[in-house]
């Protein structure tokens, strides 16, 4: 462990909460370098929908390696990019009557945020974008902008700008997108008529706050009426994280804009890409690109993942199964112990428990970690345990995770009762 805190910056954080070294990881569970073993409810924080090493990805990978496939390849053309696009064209977007364009950006979901922010501004040619409370969109500068949390917006100084923030739905009983019509309509309200609003439908970091199919669908409306670009960043919430492939298809919408990362390439390689209309696609060559935008292993593996779990709805089931199981166990910790818990919150497998603070969140989770599971906590108090395990988690595997939650609970229960009785 001496070489990490000689060598390795201050800014790493989730070895603070997880200080063991890891050796290996297969499917829903990671093993220390001393063997111990561990159940990954973090899942990568969304990378690792399918599990470590997930054993039809890794064999598609090592075939292509063996035969010398292409690695880097910038943005060229390549055969694996080919099959991916192709893939993605067949099996995602055409059954659900989507027809965007793709640009591959640099490998991170911040950078397919700085792309997407980008375009709006170039295609509508106004500066101005809307954003929301509690919204997680990367910590580079434009993305950061759109960011909410204090804790990484403050390193950044005075510099954050064009962004306007309104209350999410739900947020302090504040109707959001009323003030937001209202603004617009009104010529002294000091907003600037913005490119585009920005947001997820299931905040991730912000504390896993859902966004209703109502609220989405009267936002959709006003940005048409208004000639503003609906951007979703599905970066955590997509993948299949909620149920479905995409965050926002239960609410019938089709924004203009997608950003994906994370479990894009199904095997937590670097991956990140932006959907668009076709009409919206005016960009000159070169004008967004970097280095490592032809992961061409991680096209790979996203092709073999999208063909694997996404021609059948077989991997939706099951995560509807496994998500009402999580309801069912949190909405009955809630009940049982209103001293520690709030609510049951987010969707699919997507979902969390809020704590009544952000120190009960904290030590539930550390009590996970000595029982062996990690597992992380969200929120602008850090007050929401999140239940964040790959999608093709057994449902044996699953139980033993939430029996693990309910065992910490209790064993942290009798002091906080103690104090509220």
């Amino acid at each position: 462990m001496n070489i990490f805190s000689e060598k390795e910056s201050n800014v790493q954080s989730y070895a603070n909460h997880f200080p063991v070294v890891f050796a290996t990881a297969k499917g829903s569970c990671l093993y220390s370098e001393c063997g111990d073993r561990y159940l990954d409810f973090l899942s990568g924080a969304g990378a690792l929908n399918y599990g470590h090493n997930n054993a039809i990805l890794k064999q598609a990978l090592l075939d292509y390696i063996d035969r010398d496939g292409l690695t880097h390849g910038l943005d060229m053309y390549s055969q694996a990019k080919a099959e991916f696009l192709q893939a993605l064209e067949h099996h995602i977007l055409r059954p659900r009557m989507l027809n965007y364009k793709v640009q591959f950006t640099g490998p991170t979901g911040t950078n397919a945020v700085e792309a997407a922010l980008k375009l709006a501004r170039k295609v509508k040619g106004r500066s101005n974008v809307i954003a929301f409370t509690n919204g997680f969109h990367g910590c580079s500068y434009g993305a950061l902008a759109a960011t909410g949390n204090q804790h990484h917006r403050g390193v950044a100084g005075p510099h954050l700008h064009g962004i306007h923030r309104l209350p999410y739905d739900g947020y302090a009983g504040v109707d959001g997108l009323k003030l937001f019509e209202t603004m617009l309509s009104d010529g002294s309200s000091g907003l600037d008529k913005p490119a585009a609003v920005l947001l997820e439908t299931v905040q991730g970091e912000g504390g896993l706050n859902v966004a209703s199919e109502s609220w989405l669908q009267r936002l959709n409306i006003l940005c048409k009426q208004h000639d503003i670009l609906l951007i979703i960043d599905d970066i955590q919430a997509g993948c299949g994280r909620t149920g479905t492939f995409f965050s926002f298809e239960s609410a019938g919408i089709t924004p203009d804009i997608v950003t994906l990362s994370k479990s894009i390439s199904g095997y937590g390689l670097p991956m990140a890409l932006v959907l668009m209309k076709p009409e919206l696609d005016i960009w000159e060559p070169g004008e967004h690109n970097g280095t490592f935008r032809g992961n061409n292993h991680a096209f790979v593996t996203a092709t073999k993942a999208i063909e694997t779990y996404w021609k059948s709805r077989e991997l939706e089931n099951h995560v509807s199964q496994c998500g009402q199981q999580v309801t069912q166990v949190v909405e009955q910790m809630a009940s049982r112990y209103p001293e520690l818990f709030s609510r049951r919150k987010g969707r699919g497998l997507m979902q969390g428990i809020e704590c009544v603070s952000g120190e009960i969140a904290g030590k539930i989770a550390r009590e996970c970690f000595n029982l062996g599971m990690i597992i992380e906590t969200a929120g602008p108090d850090s007050e929401v345990l999140k239940f964040f395990c790959p999608l093709t988690i057994s449902m044996s595997e699953l139980k033993e995770g939430l029996d693990i939650f309910i065992c910490a609970a209790e064993k942290i229960a009798p002091q906080y009762i103690k104090k509220a009785s």
